[in-house]
């Protein structure tokens, strides 16, 4: 049996008063504040009265301590183990302190729970997104890698290769992620897509997230879509570009914003990076993806588990 810590809320060591949300493998970028916890009902009788009415260490005041002093055991007790619960696991898998980024966290609703019932987090046909209630299907030959340079939910090709404006790093045919909308007051969805492709473009093909210009660069670009769309049950808008590069083939990017199936129904945005020429994935497929993300717990699909899609 595994000692890795499970997915929930955990207080953030640094951030008194508040928790943060812990994914199985990682610290995720979504807190809450601590619920207060619920005052005693009247006031314990005082200590003092421990032998009062005539009573002895050998009759009803002794009686009195030991329960006192059984109940403060118990309540140690379960302090002790709460710190021993939550400090198991071996190496990256025990929670340790907040997410360190130069990003701004996203601004996600404190009140909203994280869905019950979710599919394995183990599943590897399916992404789940826990806290925005969703599901996507990982194509055939993708994969959801464990850990990623931008902290956010990631699904991609397995192959990579060396990319063309940098062979130092690594680049994949094929990306995808989800993220809750931030740093915005936006709340069209239309509004939201067309203003987010620029920066989903500029993450894929201008410069990556440690400032590498991994494609050369964005030469031009060419609009191809621009429409409202429905997503797992919810009117949404979705962008796509072809992107012509410096060195390489280029590519296709989209942005695809829609609200969220639960609590408070923020914008979520998912965004394709599809690399153009005959080893990128086929446009298609951005299609078939978002056509098959699903509500977590959908009672048809069973949140879109086990149905993998073909590239």
């Amino acid at each position: 049996m595994s000692d890795a810590t499970p997915p929930g809320w955990y207080p953030d060591a640094a951030t008194p008063g508040t928790e943060r949300w812990w994914d199985g493998r990682a610290w995720t970028a979504h807190t809450r504040p601590i619920a207060p916890v619920a005052q005693q009902l009247g006031p314990p009788e005082p200590v003092a009265n421990a032998y009062g009415n005539g009573g002895s260490a050998a009759t009803g005041g002794g009686t009195r301590i030991v329960a006192l002093a059984v109940a403060g055991l118990v309540v140690v007790g379960a302090a002790v183990t709460g710190t021993v619960l939550l400090g198991r696991g071996d190496g990256d898998t025990r929670p340790k302190a907040r997410p360190s980024s130069s990003a701004p966290l996203p601004a996600v609703d404190q009140d909203t729970p994280s869905p019950s019932g979710s599919p394995a987090e183990g599943d590897p046909e399916v992404l789940v997104d826990q806290l925005n209630g969703i599901t996507l299907p990982i194509p055939d030959g993708w994969e959801k890698p464990e850990s990623t340079v931008e902290k956010v939910l990631t699904m991609r090709t397995v192959d990579s290769y060396n990319c063309p404006g940098d062979s130092s790093g690594f680049c994949y045919h094929g990306t995808v992620t989800t993220r809750t909308a931030s740093g915005t007051d936006i709340t069209s969805a239309e509004e939201l897509a067309k203003r987010d492709i620029t920066t989903a473009a500029d993450g894929a093909y201008e410069e990556n997230i440690v400032g590498a210009r991994i494609h050369g660069g964005i030469t031009s670009h060419r609009q191809l879509a621009s429409a409202s769309v429905s997503v797992a049950g919810r009117t949404g808008y979705q962008v796509r570009w072809r992107i012509t590069t410096g060195k390489g083939p280029g590519g296709y990017v989209q942005s695809l914003v829609f609200p969220s199936t639960v609590g408070s129904e923020s914008l979520i945005v998912v965004r394709y990076a599809f690399d153009a020429g005959p080893d990128g994935p086929p446009l298609s497929l951005m299609d078939t993806i978002t056509e098959a993300i699903r509500p977590i717990g959908d009672s048809v699909t069973s949140g879109g588990v086990g149905s993998s899609v073909a590239p």
